[in-house]
Formats: C-alpha cells, structure tokens, sequence
C-alpha cells in the first residue's frame, strides 16, 4: 500500500467535491489528484527514487498536501519541517536524514533564506515552489504518474524529528500502515467524517497532529481542510462562519484565544458540530467555557509524535471526563508501568507505555534510542499518569523534562546544548514557568564559569539566532550554582524560580 493511495480512491468517489479551501480559492479532489500525480513525474524525472528522503518546508497552504502526497506517490520518504527552524536545525535534519531534496515553499520567513543556506552547507539541491506546488511550466512538459509507486505498509512514508532530553533532534519512521490506520481510525471513530464536513485547518500540517487528524483523515472520507496558514482568533471565527466549519481542531491555546476574543458572538458558528484538542492539557475551566460559549462538545485526547499521533481519547459515544485524555482508540493499547516494567494498580501513577498500529518503526539510524523507548515492544512515552476504575487515563506529569509552549514542543536539552555554546556558560538548566496564555514560557537558570562576565539579555539573545523562534527563553536569570543530585546531575525540578521570572 501507499498512503497516497488514498486520494486516487477519494478522487475517484468525490472528483468535484472541494478538498481543499484557502480563503476564496478551491481546489477539487480531481485537480488536487492531477497535481499530486504531475509532482510525482517531476520528482521520478529528477531521478528521485523509492525510498529517498525528501524535505518539505511549508506552512498550510495547497502545495503542502501537493507536494506531501506528491512524493509518497513517487516512493519518496518526505521529510516535514517546521517554516520557524534555524540554518543550523534544518542543517542538522538533512545531514542526519542524507536528503536528496529540499522543497520550499516561498512564503516562509525570509523566503527561505535558513533553507537555502543549510542546503548549500550540506550539498543538497533546493527547490522553491509556489503556494499551489510546483511551477506549471514544468510540470506540463510531464505525463503525470497513472498511480502512486507500491510501497508496503511497513515502508517508511515520513520521518518526523522529535527532540528527546538528551541528544540532538532524532527521526521517528512513521510507516505508510502507521499513518493510515490512524487516520482512519480518526475519521471513523472519533470525527465521524464525511464528504459534507469541513475541518478546520489550523494546525500546523508538519507536524503529525495536523497531518494525521487534519488533512489524511480529510483527504481519506471527502472532506474538505480549510486551511489557515497563520492562526489568529479572528480568522479563525471568520472562516468557521464563511466555510461552514463543522469540525475544529486545536491545542488549547486556540480555544482560548477563541474563547476570549471580544467578539466572538459576532461571529455565526453553529455550523460547528466536534471539537477536539490534543497537544497540551486543557484548562477544564477553558474546556467547558468553550462548550458552553459555542454550544460545541469538546474532545481531548493524548499523542506522540513517534505514535503516528493518537493514543487516547474521550470518545464521541462515551462520557466525557474533563481533565482526562480519555480511552485507548482502536488499534492501541496501552499499559501503566511502574519502574521495573510491572502494570501498577488503577488510581496508582506509573509511566505509560503504548503499542499499537501507529507505533513507529524506529528512530531512524538510532537502534540504542529505539531499544531504550521500545524495550520489549512497548514505547515507553516519558509520561506519568493514573487509570481509573473505568479504564480513563489522567496524566499527572512528565516525567521527561518536555516544554510545551503554545503547542508547540521545546525540548530543554536542545536549549540547553546552544548555551553551552557560549563561553561564559558553565551550567544551564532550561526549564518550563507557567503562562496564562501559552501553557508554559521556556525559561533558563544560569551558573557562568569562573571570572566569566554575561548579561541574561545577552544570553537570551545567543540562543534567539540558534534555535527556531518558539524555542529560546523569554526568561534567563543567573545563578551561583544549580541544584544537583548525589550523582552531580542538575535537578530541573529544584530550580528556584525568582519571582519577577528574571525579566530584565
């Protein structure tokens, strides 16, 4: 099978039907399949062949899905990246991936100009393309593919980098049966989705919530992704009302902004019929304002990158428990382990541990870190939590040391590796502080070396040009010293946070 497979059949079934919505303009099945199919002459014509990675670089707009779906159907393994990433993150990526390609689309920062330069650092050809994909001109010169290259469900579709507590950025293989039965399971037994639904496309397509959830669960049922590029709660009321969203999918900074904007009852929004909320912990107090604000239930779930994303969650045919991440879905199991591996009783905290047909196959390149996360075929996710006597699931903490900012992941070791950089760092401990509006701010305690001189705005400032923009500290403070173990290790969770967070 090929997970491009899948919209060759809803072609077929829907060819007239809108796949896709950015702002006035609409693209149909049919044209999204013809465009899909020409992408992937193109990259055959290149000599791109089954199985070599290709970058992507987009934010949520047409070409992204051409291009994604483009070269799956060529055989290629693609590999999406965030638009906000650094020369250095991206350089990092291709290296470790050894991509064949780069595909940028031209309206990312700078027009690409961190993708340009990682790819001239690393020998990798780059290719910029428009919002649509491609440039017509040379795709007419090609016969489009009469069907995707067959690949087997446990070929690797997208390797998606995931940053760990320790260690550089590592790729989880996501396989074509990964990402298929997870969509499908999605669209069947948690949306519901049909031809007649619109789903809200705010999430982020690179990475695997939007993708999954977003546009392949879409893209297998008829259903129409009406994208936004860049969410703003305005633009997002204005295209639930133009669009007739019926399904909205967000982090819970989104319901938030939404549940908070001034005029929000000016907006018409009864069209919405699901919700769901995934990527952080939800406030409850945020969860059932905005079910009763917007008449709309509200789904939360629990996923990882390295699980293609769903694990867990309230089930539209079930009670819902506001504050849990719900239930295991079709297709995955999950267990909750004490530090031996043994399943701890329900109500008692252990690790949770997934298996299941969205399971990645591995880390690319990395048989230690796999063996370490999968010991006996279980993942073990670094999450701490307690199932009740009904079988719900109530993460309690992390026991990794993960930021979540906004939605959007910070690893603090990553962090922490670009302050070790700068010469007046002796130890650096970056850590998350609670923020009303985004979940947690990053925020970093720091110990400088003997006689060194540094300022926090200067330090904050070193690591703004090494990292992507959500990633720095907003907060840095210095330190005689940090809290350490018996074995020397810093201990993230003694860091005295000063009351005015080191601002200034």
């Amino acid at each position: 099978m090929n997970l491009a497979d899948i919209l060759a059949t809803t072609a077929a079934t829907f060819p007239d039907r809108p796949a896709l919505r950015l702002g006035d303009q609409a693209t149909s099945y049919r044209e999204l399949d013809t465009a899909v199919r020409a992408s992937a002459a193109w990259l055959r014509a290149r000599d791109v062949a089954p199985g070599e990675r290709i970058a992507l670089i987009a934010p949520n707009v047409p070409g992204f899905a051409v291009l994604f779906h483009g070269a799956l159907a060529a055989g290629a393994v693609v590999v999406p990246m965030n638009p906000l990433l650094t020369e250095r993150e991206i350089t990092h990526y291709l290296d470790d991936a050894e991509v064949a390609l780069v595909l940028v689309v031209d309206s990312v920062p700078d027009g690409g100009a961190a993708a340009h330069a990682a790819s001239a650092s690393s020998g990798v050809d780059v290719v910029t393309v428009s919002a649509t994909g491609l440039p017509e001109d040379e795709l007419a010169a090609l016969t489009p593919l009469d069907g995707a290259v067959e690949r087997d469900g446990e070929d690797l579709a997208v390797l998606l980098y995931t940053s760990g507590t320790t260690g550089a950025p590592k790729g989880a293989e996501l396989t074509h049966g990964n990402l298929a039965t997870n969509a499908t399971t999605v669209a069947e037994t948690l949306l519901d989705l049909g031809p007649d639904d619109v789903v809200m496309g705010c999430l982020p397509l690179f990475h695997v919530f939007g993708l999954t959830c977003g546009l392949n669960a879409s893209l297998f049922t008829g259903a129409c992704l009406a994208l936004l590029p860049r969410f703003g709660p305005s633009r997002a009321l204005e295209l639930v009302a133009e669009h007739r969203v019926t399904v909205f999918e967000g982090v819970p900074t989104m319901y938030s902004a939404l549940l908070h904007h001034g005029d929000a009852d000016g907006y018409d929004t009864t069209s919405l019929r699901a919700c769901v909320s995934g990527g952080s912990a939800m406030p409850v107090e945020v969860l059932t304002g905005f079910e009763e604000k917007f008449d709309a239930k509200v789904l939360e779930g629990y996923g990882l990158s390295e699980t293609s994303p769903v694990v867990s969650f309230n089930h539209p045919d079930r009670p819902s428990r506001p504050g849990s991440i719900g239930t295991p879905i079709r297709g995955v199991e999950v267990r909750v382990l004490d530090d031996t591996g043994e399943q701890v009783r329900d109500g008692e905290v252990g690790e949770v541990a997934v298996r299941g047909e969205g399971l990645m196959r591995g880390y690319w390149r990395r048989p230690e870190a796999t063996a370490e996360a999968v010991p006996d075929g279980w993942f073990r996710t670094g999450d701490l939590a307690r199932r009740d006597t009904d079988g719900y699931l109530w993460i309690v903490d992390r026991k990794k040391q993960l930021i979540i900012r906004g939605g959007y992941n910070v690893y603090p070791r990553e962090v922490e590796e670009a302050l070790y950089e700068h010469p007046a760092v002796a130890e650096a401990a970056v850590i998350g502080v609670p923020h009303p509006a985004l979940g947690e701010e990053v925020a970093a305690a720091i110990a400088l070396a003997p006689d060194a001189e540094a300022t926090p705005e200067e330090l904050r400032e070193f690591v703004k040009q090494r990292v992507a923009a959500y990633k720095y500290p907003r907060h840095v403070w210095l330190v005689e010293a940090l809290p350490k173990g018996p074995t020397g290790k810093i201990l993230h969770r003694e860091v005295e946070v000063p009351s005015d967070l080191g601002q200034g």
